[in-house]
């Protein structure tokens, strides 16, 4: 638990436990009976007061926008105490006096008998702003007179402070409702009571900048809805008395003509993911002797010559419509599969593989998808918009209708199965965005795959690794490639 007044970066941990916002209501409403009245608005308005500091410790005006209902009243406090400490806050405020909940109505009276200035529009110069205006309240897109205050804070040079979640982003989703996006490296989002799942998914990394938490000395006993994952677990030391048996053997199938990069890059990511032996089933023959002449550590052969039953198998990166006609095979046989690309599209046309591949659980095979927000969607039969409005369910939707491990690529991708509570990585940034790097990451989750039974703890350690190598990646280096990703990787 963090400790009471500590507020904490998440770094400080390898994993944090995520809270919708029904459960962090309930888990809210348990801690407002055990305490006094108004005992979590005086932490929260301390908590957002002291961060404001650490911000901006030389910081004099500060804009504090508050909203008409709890969160405002956060603001409100550490309008107060930053008051007491000897700061300028100026509160625009949107609630009415007769209206508000209690805290926040003893919070306004605190903040008027303190002589703490209200305005009615923001100061044309501040050091720092606090949005304190929605938190988790948020229903729909801010207009009116709080669009035009959001707009002013993302219009200033100086740094923003968000109370819980930043107002117009969702906080269950990661859906940005708030129309422009402010620049992560101004803006700090304090969660309070509990972490949500949408500041780390979709449109929150963006809209959340730096994200830190603190508990307010409350201690949920509900089962989180997720997990966030900072930080790769510690990998025991390799034996020394170790051969290239020992770490398993990962058979690549894909690379029709023109697409044989895509299959090498997967297949670089095995190779440099400790896979003890990697064998490339290249769909275009006419490439096999090039392949084999530029890269001796492959093992290239004919797609029907691979051993799929003592392999783990992955299939479909850079398949095209050729991979079709291997896929039942590769369903019916292999014993550990990870499915890409185009062997996902395949799938998603064809309702013999879909009913295939439903039937690998009930056989005791580990099977791993990587689909982007687009394949999943076809996995579906959902656009790829609604899958990105809540990735979190739709990740969880497609692991236990396929029960699958699934991968669901993308900015905060998610690690979901039937058997366990998903995971949000937290690794990562726009140095992926290029193409190929969905190949390396599937080779490398190939690779965790063959030397581990675990398949939902397999891909979790691949796609934090995969996204280390982004965010260590020098800023004074070359740009990042996929090619330059596959070596990296470890």
């Amino acid at each position: 638990m963090t400790s009471l007044g500590l507020t904490q970066a998440l770094s400080d941990q390898a994993i944090w436990p995520l809270y919708k916002v029904d459960q962090t209501r309930a888990i809210e409403q348990q801690a407002h009976k055990a305490l006094p009245p108004f005992t979590l608005m005086q932490r929260a308005g301390l908590a957002t007061a002291q961060l404001a500091l650490a911000i901006a410790p030389h910081a004099q005006k500060i804009w504090i926008a508050c909203g008409s209902g709890n969160n405002g009243g956060d603001g409100l406090e550490a309008a107060t105490l930053l008051k007491a400490w000897g700061k300028k806050p100026v509160v625009t405020w949107l609630g009415e006096e007769g209206q508000l909940p209690s805290d926040a109505h003893q919070a306004w009276l605190q903040a008027v008998s303190a002589g703490v200035e209200f305005a009615a529009q923001p100061p044309s110069q501040f050091d720092l702003a606090v949005d304190a205006l929605l938190g988790i309240g948020a229903q729909r897109a801010p207009e009116g007179m709080l669009a035009a205050w959001l707009n002013a804070m993302q219009d200033s040079s100086s740094p923003i402070l968000c109370v819980d979640t930043p107002s117009g982003l969702m906080a269950d989703t990661g859906q940005w409702l708030g129309g422009r996006n402010a620049s992560t490296a101004k803006r700090h989002t304090l969660s309070l009571l509990t972490l949500k799942p949408g500041l780390f998914t979709a449109d929150g990394r963006d809209a959340a900048g730096q994200v830190w938490f603190n508990d307010l000395g409350v201690t949920p006993s509900q089962v989180p809805s997720a997990w966030l994952q900072c930080a790769k677990a510690e990998q025991p030391d390799l034996p020394y008395n170790s051969h290239k048996g020992t770490f398993g053997d990962v058979c690549i199938l894909g690379g029709a003509p023109g697409m044989t990069g895509a299959a090498l890059l997967c297949a670089l990511g095995a190779l440099h993911g400790h896979a003890g032996r990697v064998f490339v089933g290249l769909l275009d023959h006419d490439a096999q002797h090039a392949v084999m002449a530029a890269y001796p550590p492959l093992m290239v052969r004919a797609p029907e010559a691979l051993a799929l039953e003592t392999s783990t198998v992955v299939c479909g990166c850079g398949g095209g419509d050729q991979i079709h006609n291997h896929v039942p095979r590769v369903l019916s046989c292999a014993q550990k599969l990870v499915l890409d690309a185009d062997a996902l599209n395949a799938i998603a046309r064809d309702t013999s593989l879909q009913r295939l591949l439903k039937k690998r659980q009930q056989r005791q095979k580990i099977t791993v998808i990587t689909p982007h927000p687009l394949e999943a969607a076809r996995l579906l039969g959902i656009s790829s918009q609604q899958v990105q409005s809540d990735r979190l369910s739709v990740a969880q939707q497609l692991a236990d209708a396929f029960e699958v491990t699934v991968a669901l690529k993308g900015a905060g991708t998610i690690v979901a199965s039937p058997s366990h509570t998903p995971t949000i990585n937290l690794s990562g940034n726009a140095r992926l965005a290029t193409a190929g790097t969905g190949d390396v990451l599937s080779g490398l989750i190939g690779a965790y795959l063959a030397h581990s039974d675990h398949a939902f703890e397999a891909t979790c350690q691949a796609v934090f690794e995969h996204g280390h190598v982004a965010d260590t990646w020098p800023c004074e280096g070359p740009p990042l490639d996929a090619a330059s990703l596959a070596a990296w990787v470890r």
